[in-house]
């Protein structure tokens, strides 16, 4: 069974004048069928706008659908008393690490949420010593988050959501106020998540880079789901990645003028080891 699955989902929202009044509706995800099977790592592209975090949102009932369905773990978002158990399978992590952490020492902030969930105190910490081993911030357990750098406090909020057990992690751009370093960091502890600890991962980004690992990319336009695939099949259609005001990998646009000038490669090259080697063959 799908982790999450979404059928013809469709979202609107209100926009408002001056005075307060609604003036007109606005169709942000429309017509969007999912599938995401347990244990895989799926990333949703897309240029601003595009309708990616408002669909990110379904996936664990912060937002309800206008029409269609999106069920997590078997559940319908729609149906009021499942909110709470849908929250306890579907974890999100947010841009800025800043709008989640709310304790004033790292391990308190993480037993927070098992806290709140009625977790006995041996059980919290249990919890909490696994999750912070698990995204490489054990050190810093007694360290105040204020005291951390972009990197360090975004694998805390992503060890908090991991206390709280869930099946799948929503990332809502996690990267985008990191520098190279703090995304490079985040990423390989999120990859380790997903491989060590069989949980789902739904990366949403702009970075063409985060992607090339992924099982599956699903690429967004105007709230509409227009490519989906492996990273390899989708990286091989640059130019319609162009169209949709999306770049690719550069070592993957540099094979690909490579290959326009006459020089034969293989489509779809995602790193520069596999450029070197079909270069040198």
């Amino acid at each position: 069974m799908e982790i999450i699955k979404a059928r013809k989902l469709k979202y609107e929202y209100l926009k408002y004048d001056d005075n307060g009044q609604a003036c007109e509706r606005q169709t942000a995800v429309e017509n969007v069928d999912l599938d995401i099977r347990p244990g895989q790592f799926i990333s949703i592209l897309g240029h601003n706008g595009s309708g990616k975090s408002t669909l990110a949102k379904h996936m664990n009932a912060l937002l309800l659908p206008t029409e269609g369905t999106i069920w997590v773990d078997g559940m319908d978002t729609a149906v009021e008393p499942e909110l709470w158990k849908i929250r306890q399978k579907a974890g999100m992590v947010f841009q800025n690490p800043d709008n989640q952490i709310i304790g004033t020492v790292v391990e308190e902030d993480v037993g927070f949420g098992p806290e709140n969930l009625g977790i006995p105190t041996e059980g919290i910490w249990s919890r909490v010593n696994k999750s912070l081993e698990a995204v490489g911030m054990t050190a810093f357990r007694h360290r105040s988050p204020n005291k951390l750098s972009g990197g360090q406090k975004q694998r805390v909020a992503i060890a908090g959501v991991m206390a709280m057990q869930p099946k799948c992690i929503i990332m809502d751009e996690p990267t985008a106020m990191l520098d190279p370093n703090g995304r490079k960091e985040v990423l390989e502890a999120v990859h380790e998540l997903n491989r060590r600890e069989g949980i789902t991962v739904i990366l949403i980004t702009h970075y063409m880079e985060e992607v090339i690992d992924s099982d599956r990319v699903f690429v967004m336009d105007h709230g509409h789901v227009v490519m989906q695939g492996t990273p390899r099949e989708i990286f091989s259609r640059v130019e319609e990645l162009k169209a949709y005001r999306l770049d690719v990998p550069q070592v993957t646009l540099l094979a690909y003028e490579l290959k326009k000038a006459g020089i034969r490669l293989p489509d779809g090259i995602l790193t520069t080891k596999e450029l070197v080697d079909a270069l040198c063959h």
